[in-house]
C-alpha cells in the first residue's frame, strides 16, 4: 500500500530560516539596534505628549493648534533624543543601586 504522507524535502539550514519581518517585506532590524531604536520612541513619545500638554496649558486650543504643536514637537524631540541617549547609561547605574540587574541562573 502507497504511503499518503507528504514528501518532506530538507534543504539547506539558510534556505528554511526567514527573517522575521516588520510589515510588506521589510525585515526587522537585528537586536543590536535596540538600544538606539527604544530610547528614539520613548523619546518620541514623551515629547510629543509633553509638547502638547504644555502647549495646551500654555496657549489653549486655536485654530492651527496642531500644525503649531508639531513644529513645537520636532523641535523639543531634537533636543530629547541625544538626551535621552546620553542619560540612559546614567540613569541604568542608578537603577543597578536599587534594582538587583544580575540575570536569573539558567536551568
Amino acid at each position: 500500500m502507497r504511503d499518503l504522507k507528504p514528501e518532506i524535502k530538507i534543504g539547506n539550514r539558510r534556505d528554511q530560516h526567514k527573517p522575521a519581518m516588520i510589515f510588506a517585506g521589510i525585515p526587522k532590524l537585528p537586536a543590536k539596534y535596540a538600544g538606539w531604536i527604544m530610547p528614539f520612541i520613548l523619546s518620541a513619545l514623551m515629547s510629543a505628549t509633553i509638547s502638547m500638554i504644555n502647549l495646551w496649558k500654555n496657549v489653549g486650543w486655536f485654530d492651527g493648534f496642531f500644525a503649531k504643536w508639531f513644529s513645537v514637537w520636532l523641535f523639543s524631540w531634537m533636543i530629547a533624543f541625544p538626551t535621552v541617549l546620553i542619560f540612559l547609561p546614567l540613569v541604568r547605574r542608578f537603577t543597578g543601586l536599587f534594582v538587583d540587574l544580575t540575570p536569573p541562573p539558567s536551568a
